[in-house]
C-alpha cells in the first residue's frame, strides 16, 4: 500500500501546526508535530538542570526517554514517557531555549531517525522547519507557510491566553524575530524553503481558508 507523505514547514507561528492537525484529521493522516519533538528535548534539559547546549549530556537521557504522540479526546497530546508535558512544553522558557536545542547535530539526527521511522508507517502530516528539505525530501506535497510577524505573534498571544500563559505581546513579537533569525542562520538543517515546495502567505487568511487550500493540494496529488 503506497503511503503518503505531507511536509509543511515554515517560520514560528505560521499556523503550520493548527492546520497540520485539523488536515490530518480530516484526511485520516496521522500528524507529527516536530517542533514538539525538540521542545520535548529542551524540557528534558531543563528538568534534569542540563546546559542546552551540553549535547552528550542531552543525548543521554533522550536515550533514556521516551517520547510519544497520543490522541485523548480528539486532542493530540505530547507526552515524555507516561507524563502529558503538553502545555509544559510552551511555556517560554522552552521557546527561547529550543532553537538552542533542536541546533544540536546528534539531536537533530535522533529526532530525523524517529520522524522517518513514524513517516514509513503512516499516511502522514509534518510540519516544521527542514521537513521538505531533510527530514522527508522526497515527500509527496511540500508547503511553505510564511506569515507577518505581527500576525504570528497575535496569533501566539491568543494561543497563550487560552492556555493561561501570560506574555506580553511585544515580547512575544521579539521572541519570534529571534527565532527567525537562529532558525535560518543555524547551520545544520536551517529553516528554508524546499525547491519544489508551494509558498502561502497566511497573513490575510483564515484557518479554514488555509485548510481547504492544503486540502485541495493533497487531494489534486492523491488523484495524479
Amino acid at each position: 500500500m503506497y503511503l503518503m507523505q505531507v511536509a509543511i514547514d515554515g517560520p514560528a507561528s505560521a499556523g503550520k501546526s493548527t492546520v497540520a492537525k485539523i488536515v490530518a484529521k480530516n484526511l485520516s493522516f496521522i500528524y507529527i508535530d516536530t517542533g514538539a519533538m525538540y521542545r520535548t528535548c529542551t524540557l528534558i534539559a531543563r528538568d534534569n538542570q542540563v546546559d542546552y547546549g551540553d549535547e552528550a549530556e542531552i543525548l543521554k537521557l533522550i536515550d533514556q526517554s521516551t517520547i510519544s504522540f497520543k490522541n485523548k479526546a480528539g486532542e493530540q497530546k505530547v507526552y515524555l514517557n507516561d507524563k502529558d508535558v503538553s502545555l509544559a512544553i510552551r511555556t517560554p522558557e522552552i521557546t527561547e531555549n529550543v532553537s538552542q536545542v533542536s541546533a544540536l547535530a546528534g539531536v537533530r539526527q535522533k529526532m530525523v531517525e524517529l520522524q522517518r521511522e513514524m513517516a514509513g508507517k503512516n499516511n502522514v502530516i509534518m510540519d516544521g522547519r527542514d521537513i521538505g528539505t531533510t527530514v522527508l525530501p522526497n515527500a509527496d506535497v511540500k508547503i511553505f507557510l510564511i506569515a507577518s510577524v505581527e500576525s504570528r505573534a497575535k496569533r501566539r498571544f491568543l494561543d497563550f491566553q487560552e492556555k493561561g500563559i501570560h506574555q506580553d505581546l511585544k515580547d512575544i513579537e521579539h521572541d519570534i524575530e529571534v527565532r527567525d533569525y537562529k532558525d535560518s542562520h543555524r547551520e545544520i538543517s536551517p529553516l528554508k524553503k524546499a525547491a519544489d515546495a508551494i509558498e502561502l502567505d497566511t497573513t490575510n487568511m483564515s484557518i479554514d481558508e488555509v485548510v481547504a487550500k492544503i486540502t485541495n493540494l493533497i487531494e489534486k496529488n492523491q488523484k495524479n
